[in-house]
């Protein structure tokens, strides 16, 4: 049952403040550490195995990416639960200072990898502060903030890890990643460490959270899986995987495939790419949480798989060469694919009660990147199927959309309704 919206003293406009920024700079961080392995993966590999071309080095990227991008989702999942699981416990603050602390340390230590498997064990490591990151910002910047801004500050927490992706992607076109030069990349990585020193000193703990853990016991996984929340545990975790399988299994793609299309005569062509997609995804976050506030959660997202359908297979079907369209596209199929991802801090939060919040929101969100690491891993596959032909398999991937067409009208809608504590 809900109870009021309310249940401890409003915090002041300051603390909400710096809760957000916090929050937004943690997650663009995060987003900009993820934008950094679209953009090495080939001159990475092409460097460690320099005796292979054509054919065969195709067919080495296809393998690797699959693995690099599994690696990440499972070590996210993985995260998730784990540090969703100590913000239960410890606190939100605490617990992101220490995922943020995790994912920056080890994106660096990448910089000294010689084997394409160091770079996956090492983002594996990374991942688990990055999924981390996500579900305990989201359940602090919801309980801080008044229920009538949900909308907007989901969208803009959604477009922070986009700012990151094009940050990173203006770096790359200002310095073009080579075989010879794609290390210090991974420098700028450790850059988010220092975020960690802003949170412990100056952001407040959630007094929701708070109340919540000094009223009852915290039992996050054994709530989240009981009979009363199960259903929706479930269903979260499908509308999350949905978006993460599309993303991870075909859309993070588009920059390997523009490298490809373009050739070597054009190393800047994945750069323009990501920043077209990623400045779509900004779009796309913020119009993704507008229309759940708007048009309620259950037709904004029906909503939101048809266009990242439609434009996802007119992509994939109906461009064949590096140009206007195909950056257009990026820039479209951003707005559309990424739109989720500002509709998913609105709704997620939303489900669960205070105390199990951030394992809840985590959990379903990482979970969904344990179904889209196979998916990662079958679109590896299906390259090979497909010799190669990132469009094939790319227009595969996207038919996902189709399922949660269905699925969101199984869930409850929370529109206008406050969090339950």
């Amino acid at each position: 049952m809900n109870r009021p919206e309310t249940t401890t003293a409003p915090p002041t406009a300051s603390r909400r403040w710096l809760v957000l920024v916090a929050a937004f700079l943690g997650w663009m961080f995060d987003g900009m550490e993820m934008g950094i392995f679209p953009l090495i993966a080939r001159p990475a590999l092409i460097e460690m195995h320099p005796h292979l071309n054509g054919a065969d080095l195709e067919k080495l990227v296809g393998l690797w990416n699959g693995r690099f991008n599994a690696g990440f989702l499972l070590g996210a999942a993985a995260g998730g639960l784990v540090f969703g699981w100590l913000g239960d416990r410890i606190g939100r603050v605490r617990a992101m200072a220490l995922s943020i602390l995790t994912y920056s340390l080890f994106t660096g230590a990448a910089y000294f990898a010689q084997q394409p498997w160091h770079l996956m064990a090492l983002r594996f490591v990374a991942a688990l502060g990055m999924g981390g990151e996500w579900s305990l910002g989201v359940a602090l910047v919801m309980e801080v903030w008044p229920e009538r801004l949900r909308p907007i500050l989901a969208g803009v927490i959604g477009a922070a890890a986009n700012v990151g992706f094009v940050l990173i992607a203006l770096v790359a076109l200002a310095f073009p990643v080579r075989p010879d030069s794609w290390r210090w990349l991974l420098l700028v990585g450790v850059l988010p460490a220092l975020l960690t020193f802003f949170i412990r000193l100056f952001v407040p703990e959630s007094e929701r959270w708070k109340h919540a853990t000094a009223t009852a016991r915290s039992r996050p996984l054994h709530e989240i899986f009981s009979r009363a929340l199960l259903p929706r545990t479930l269903l979260a975790i499908a509308f999350a995987s949905i978006a993460l399988i599309a993303t991870w299994g075909a859309v993070q793609w588009m920059a390997l495939w523009a490298d490809k299309l373009a050739g070597a005569g054009n190393p800047q062509a994945k750069a323009y790419t990501q920043v077209l997609a990623a400045l779509g995804a900004i779009v796309g976050c913020l119009l993704g949480a507008w229309l759940g506030g708007r048009l309620g959660r259950r037709l904004a997202y029906f909503l939101l798989c048809l266009s990242s359908l439609a434009s996802g297979s007119f992509l994939f079907r109906g461009v064949n060469d590096y140009g206007a369209v195909f950056l257009l596209m990026a820039f479209v199929v951003g707005v559309c694919t990424a739109s989720f991802y500002g509709w998913l801090p609105l709704y997620l939060p939303e489900l669960f009660p205070t105390r199990v919040r951030a394992t809840g929101q985590g959990l379903s969100f990482n979970f969904g990147r344990i179904f889209a690491a196979a998916g990662a891993l079958q679109m590896g596959a299906l390259m090979q199927t497909f010799h190669g032909d990132y469009a094939r398999a790319g227009a595969t991937i996207v038919l996902i959309y189709v399922l949660g067409l269905v699925l969101i009208w199984l869930a409850p809608e929370t529109k206008g309704k406050p969090l339950p504590e």
